[in-house]
């Protein structure tokens, strides 16, 4: 099991998005951060899981929030997983999982009888100076979003 990182400084980073430009998570200080690592583009649970936090993107705007997804995939993987879905957040390339390793989600996974790395699907809050409120791991898709959605309208009292 990976350490907690509630309460403890982000680690930053600067990954490329879709579009090749830098994104550095101290870009977003002042607003609240919702980094979330999903193993690949175009599968079944990774597109519901993208598309989820598509429908409740106006939900997290409202509440001073942005949504950067992290997986190994390619920019161009990313830009037509944005296309084909209509995303209205960045998705960032962590090719050399260095980020993923940072934040304990590079995990061995198994599948099947098979072992292999890995990105363990997990989303962490980060609040506007730029620590870790919350952190979920090995997320199931099904209602993460909401839940995340819900821990954030407690914490803001509304």
């Amino acid at each position: 099991m990976s350490e907690s990182l509630v309460n403890q400084k982000a680690p930053d980073f600067t990954l490329h998005n879709e579009k090749g430009e830098p994104v550095s998570l101290s870009d977003f200080r002042g607003k609240k951060v919702i980094l979330y690592f999903y193993p690949k583009d175009m599968t079944p649970g990774c597109t519901t899981e993208a598309c989820d936090f598509r429908d409740h993107h106006e939900s997290f705007e409202e509440l001073n929030a942005v949504i950067l997804g992290v997986s190994g995939d390619s920019a161009e993987r990313h830009k037509k997983f944005i296309e084909k879905y209509n995303l209205p957040f960045s998705l960032l390339v962590d090719a050399n999982h260095e980020v993923c390793e940072k934040y304990g989600v590079w995990v061995l996974k198994k599948n099947y009888g098979k072992e292999y790395m890995g990105i363990e699907r997990s989303t962490f809050l980060i609040d506007e100076n730029g620590i870790v409120i919350k952190e979920w791991r090995k997320v199931r898709v099904k209602n993460h979003i909401e839940e995340v959605l819900n821990y954030l309208r407690e914490a803001e009292g509304k």
